[in-house]
């Protein structure tokens, strides 16, 4: 086997060029799938982060049947306060789990004194809503990172359309499950920004005067948004935790709890798994591009070595020799490829590491693109090209060794 390889190795080079620029668009194939891949995982994940790191959180728990009617923001389908306290008993079980914030969530009409609009407020506790979605602060543009007691975090849609600003008196009004109508006079303590657009309406109070506005006696939890310590646990910890809240049932005896990871609960999760089939495409691109270039390559050294082909065969060299060695020579020129590339995809990625590509995403600029290789990705690509390499050269190598020596001989 060892004397075949010096074999196809000598004949490799004695074509020099067909073999350079065969390898060549080899490598630069395996480069630029590997940096697209490497590119596209970033920009999803950096995505994905700015998303449930500054909204969602990775996990959410409501009470089943309020998804549904989600727009509404129904304050009958809330959780109560001792359904809450199962849900984060079955929560501190889990030791994978970080942090989990309870919300209030609510429609209400914002007021300035003078103009009135809708508003969605978000009732929480600062310091557990922070944990769970630690780039909320950065959402705030204009003063204290901080949620406190009689101040409000106003959207800057209503800032810029009612034209109130930092320290301004406005009142929240509501309706409650009764049908009564409250309000509360807060301060504006912030102007907060959206993360997919100027469109949001969100805004943030402390969940004690989100209790008080809505007159509850008791605590009741519109949702539980869940934040994991290893956000590649997610499927398996979602599963988990349905499972361990499975178990607690309402008097029709269906669950009472509903867990829905973050890919259920944004528009976003379409845009990443589209991410995910360029990808695939652009894979069998590559693919397509090595399975023309070998097999060209092959059958073009087969018909130029016909006569060589008929001599060896002539002295005794076995069908299946003569096979190896074609095949041997498409291996070759596969790893070859596959090696020269990754190393310059290894080089694209440190530069573009370098340089710090930068973009904006909603109302997030200067986000910053850090690519990086993943082990899997190098073996499934390089693994590809030497499988596809091997493949391509099979047919040509059958011609070669079906060929009978006395007519090779006479080839001219």
């Amino acid at each position: 086997m060892l004397e075949l390889f010096k074999i196809a190795l000598r004949n490799l080079i004695r074509y020099k060029r067909r073999t350079l620029l065969t390898s060549s668009l080899i490598a630069i194939g395996v480069l630029f799938v590997l940096v697209f891949i490497a590119a596209s995982s970033s920009f999803k994940y950096l995505m994905i982060g700015q998303i449930t790191d500054s909204m969602l959180g990775h996990l959410q728990v409501h009470k089943r049947g309020y998804m549904a009617s989600i727009d509404s923001l129904p304050l009958t389908l809330n959780l109560s306060e001792k359904a809450e306290k199962k849900l984060e008993a079955a929560i501190k079980d889990i030791s994978e789990i970080e942090a989990f914030s309870p919300r209030i969530k609510f429609g209400g009409m914002f007021s300035n004194f003078i103009e009135t609009t809708n508003i969605r407020v978000n009732g929480v506790y600062p310091e557990k809503e922070i944990a769970t979605i630690p780039l909320f602060l950065s959402r705030i543009k204009q003063g204290e990172k901080a949620i406190k007691k009689g101040e409000i975090l106003i959207p800057e849609l209503l800032a810029s359309g009612l034209k109130v600003k930092l320290g301004d008196t406005v009142v929240v009004i509501a309706t409650n499950q009764d049908g009564s109508v409250n309000g509360k006079q807060l301060e504006v303590g912030g102007i907060i920004e959206s993360v997919t657009g100027p469109g949001g309406r969100d805004g943030y109070i402390h969940i004690e005067d989100a209790m008080e506005i809505l007159r509850m006696e008791e605590m009741e939890i519109s949702e539980v948004a869940i934040r994991l310590k290893d956000f590649s646990k997610l499927n398996k910890i979602s599963s988990q935790l349905d499972s361990n809240l499975s178990q607690h049932l309402n008097k029709q005896g269906k669950q009472v709890f509903d867990v829905r990871t973050w890919e259920k609960l944004s528009p976003f999760y379409n845009i990443a798994r589209m991410i995910d089939v360029m990808t695939i495409f652009i894979k069998l691109m590559l693919i397509a591009i090595v399975l023309v270039s070998i097999m060209n390559v092959m059958i073009m050294a087969v018909f130029e070595r016909i006569r060589e082909i008929g001599t060896i065969a002539a002295i005794g060299t076995m069908p299946e020799k003569i096979l190896s060695l074609f095949l041997i020579e498409g291996f070759s020129l596969g790893v070859s490829g596959a090696v020269v590339g990754n190393l310059l995809a290894f080089l694209a990625i440190f530069l573009i590491n370098i340089i710090k590509v930068t973009f904006n995403f909603g109302r997030q600029s200067g986000l910053v693109l850090t690519p990086s290789l993943k082990t899997g990705d190098i073996l499934f690509v390089s693994a590809a090209v030497i499988l596809v390499s091997v493949l391509a050269a099979l047919q040509p190598a059958f011609k070669a060794a079906r060929m009978e020596p006395v007519d090779a001989l006479r080839h001219v």
